[in-house]
């Protein structure tokens, strides 16, 4: 069991999330009174925030009792997650496998027909999505990484899973990033559908000093957010980016790592989750044409200890981060919580973190942090994603294999 304020630990069953989130129009939740930061750790910087609130915000406990069970310790190293319609989940398997698995914990076999991944280092199947008809359509879309001339890249597939549930039928590459590398690394790999039933992907810069920059370059899909259609072209009302040779389908430039993306419940906001290099992991409010500043600034510095660039962390024309974590946590999936069977989480945002090894809950007023708490650390997790079910239930899974529900007691 895990020793945890009002949460105990079952084996059990198995459940994911999917791509979109509830509807919900309760403002954001008052977190109630905050104590000191939980990050106690010593900055890698001497940075100050641009704002109050900006990191290190006031600890906040839930008081509503709730608990944790695995539903299963079966998977390997599972990416992304997703919530069938009938309560069953679709996970990634960062190998290349797609499989379902069953509330009781039943872990099917690998569907057929998924395209070959590189799952070297960061790269593999990545993350994963329904589509908003799938009750209908049984359509699925996902992201991996793919061998082309050139190097690696970031791709985008979708397919329908076959009425009895072996394959996926018709499975097509709609898109693929521009700029292949040999680096196995910073893959990025979200996949969300927006209001209007189009895509948002989140795409990395690949890490090497060679391919950084191209976080700024509207000519590479690199370090971008970028908005497709089901079919992969430029969705329409993209923003328009002025220079030469600008890609249609960019949304947002600027990222280094981006492995979380979620759609705010009642603003119908596009939030993302983006890894630092040592500090400056970020948790950004997406305006579409913004530019959020990787490389030119950040909250981090090199793993070495030398600073990134000029070393600043504001620039005009650049977007700050929403909240951004020194010491890093490693942000990854993420999703606002849209039920009403906890109320004090009503619209906090739940992140995946992995080298800090617990699931992050924010709570916001006006867009700006209230309070932060982390839920089952001390388990030795890394939690790589996480997203509601239709059921209101949390459902967490971990680079080890696990599957956690996380609901009301």
């Amino acid at each position: 069991m895990i020793i945890q304020k009002s949460i105990f630990l079952l084996s059990t069953i198995l459940v994911l999330g999917s791509c979109s989130n509830n509807d919900n129009t309760d403002p954001d939740t008052d977190p109630g009174p905050t104590g000191p930061p939980v990050e106690t750790g010593t900055a890698n910087t001497t940075y100050q925030p641009a704002f109050s609130g900006q990191t290190r915000a006031g600890s906040i406990q839930t008081t509503t009792e709730y608990e944790a069970k695995i539903i299963t310790s079966g998977l390997s190293a599972p990416w992304g997650v997703a919530y069938l319609p009938d309560g069953r989940l679709l996970v990634t398997e960062k190998s290349g496998k797609i499989r379902i698995v069953t509330q009781a914990g039943v872990i099917g076999e690998a569907l057929t027909g998924v395209p070959a991944v590189n799952p070297a280092d960061q790269g593999g199947l990545l993350g994963i999505c329904l589509d908003p008809a799938y009750a209908t359509n049984r359509m699925i879309y996902w992201v991996f990484s793919e061998i082309v001339a050139g190097g690696n890249i970031t791709a985008v597939a979708k397919g329908r899973i076959s009425d009895n549930e072996t394959a996926v039928e018709n499975p097509t590459v709609i898109y693929r990033s521009n700029t292949p590398n040999a680096s196995t690394l910073h893959y990025g790999g979200r996949v969300l559908f927006d209001k209007t039933g189009n895509l948002f992907v989140s795409i990395g810069e690949r890490s090497v000093l060679q391919t950084r920059p191209l976080a700024q370059a509207v000519t590479s899909s690199l370090g971008k957010i970028v908005r497709i259609t089901t079919s992969g072209q430029a969705a329409p009302g993209n923003p328009s980016f002025t220079q030469t040779g600008a890609l249609p389908e960019l949304y947002t430039i600027g990222h280094r790592n981006p492995q979380g993306l979620a759609v705010h419940p009642t603003t119908g906001d596009l939030w993302q989750s983006e890894h630092g290099p040592r500090g400056g992991d970020e948790i950004n409010r997406i305006t579409a044409g913004a530019n959020y500043g990787w490389p030119t600034i950040t909250y981090g510095i090199e793993y070495s200890g030398t600073k990134i660039g000029e070393g600043i962390t504001q620039q005009t024309g650049m977007e700050q981060p929403v909240y951004y974590w020194d010491p890093v946590v490693s942000p990854s999936g993420m999703t606002f919580y849209a039920g009403n069977r906890i109320p004090e989480w009503q619209n906090n945002l739940f992140i995946g973190s992995l080298s800090g090894m617990h699931i992050i809950r924010l709570a916001f007023k006006d867009n700006k942090v209230a309070g932060e708490e982390r839920i089952l650390a001390g388990q030795g997790q890394r939690f790589r994603d996480i997203t509601q079910g239709k059921d209101e239930a949390l459902y967490a899974v971990t680079d080890q294999g696990r599957l956690y529900k996380i609901d009301k007691k």
